[in-house]
């Protein structure tokens, strides 16, 4: 086998370029993600520092991090997952990391959320199974997710490839998100749409609520 072909279709894959899945580097790399995915899924709570090692060694950009993920947790690679600080991810999120995946520091996302980077070809016969120079396989492609600091994912959201969200945004529950998002928006729906821009009407004065144990409700 030629190495320099198989090294080219993992770089080929991650600049989201057409690729080759059955390429034996790529389907090496995809066994060991998803080995490091299943032992840290299946370690008990109870083992708290070794399941947070099998996290970051799953996850090698979530080191020193302060990253938090709660079991079940899937992705693909994991190695194509790069967090900032102080990100949280709830319950039976999927994270299909074939294109990198970014969370900028203290990102929330809420149970149920998929962040999808795979692409294929829209034509029937082009993204079947062919034979070509190389052997008969499929051509993929993925485009990467960008989620700005500070941003909420609720329940349920799906972001798909090549979307950027902006810092402060709020993705509704069950929203699915195929365009880009601005800073400080609210967006829902499916396709998801920016509602409103969030603002000081929506402040909480959080502390100053909690000393007095009041209701966090907003001017808005």
């Amino acid at each position: 086998m030629d190495k320099s072909r198989t090294s080219g279709e993992w770089e080929r894959m991650v600049l989201g370029q057409l690729y080759t899945p059955v390429d034996p580097e790529i389907a090496k790399r995809h066994r060991v993600g998803m080995r490091r995915c299943e032992r840290f899924n299946r370690l008990p709570l109870w083992r708290t520092k070794t399941k947070q090692r099998a996290l970051e060694r799953l996850i090698p950009s979530a080191k020193g991090k302060n990253f938090e993920a709660f079991a079940p947790f899937y992705c693909e690679y994991g190695v194509n997952i790069y967090v900032g600080r102080n990100c949280f991810v709830n319950y039976n999120s999927v994270f299909l990391d074939v294109a990198p995946i970014t969370l900028g520091d203290n990102v929330l996302i809420g149970p149920n959320v998929t962040l999808a980077t795979p692409n294929h070809p829209f034509i029937a016969e082009e993204r079947a199974y062919a034979d070509y120079p190389n052997g008969c396989h499929a051509l993929e492609y993925a485009e990467p997710i960008t989620i700005g600091n500070h941003c909420w994912l609720c329940a349920g959201a799906t972001v798909c490839g090549g979307v950027t969200i902006g810092a402060g945004s709020i993705i509704a529950a069950g929203a699915v998100v195929t365009r880009d998002i601005p800073p400080n928006s609210i967006a829902a729906g499916v396709p998801a749409r920016v509602l409103r821009q969030i603002d000081e009407r929506d402040r909480l004065h959080v502390w100053e609520k909690y000393v007095k144990n009041e209701l966090p409700n907003a001017q808005r």
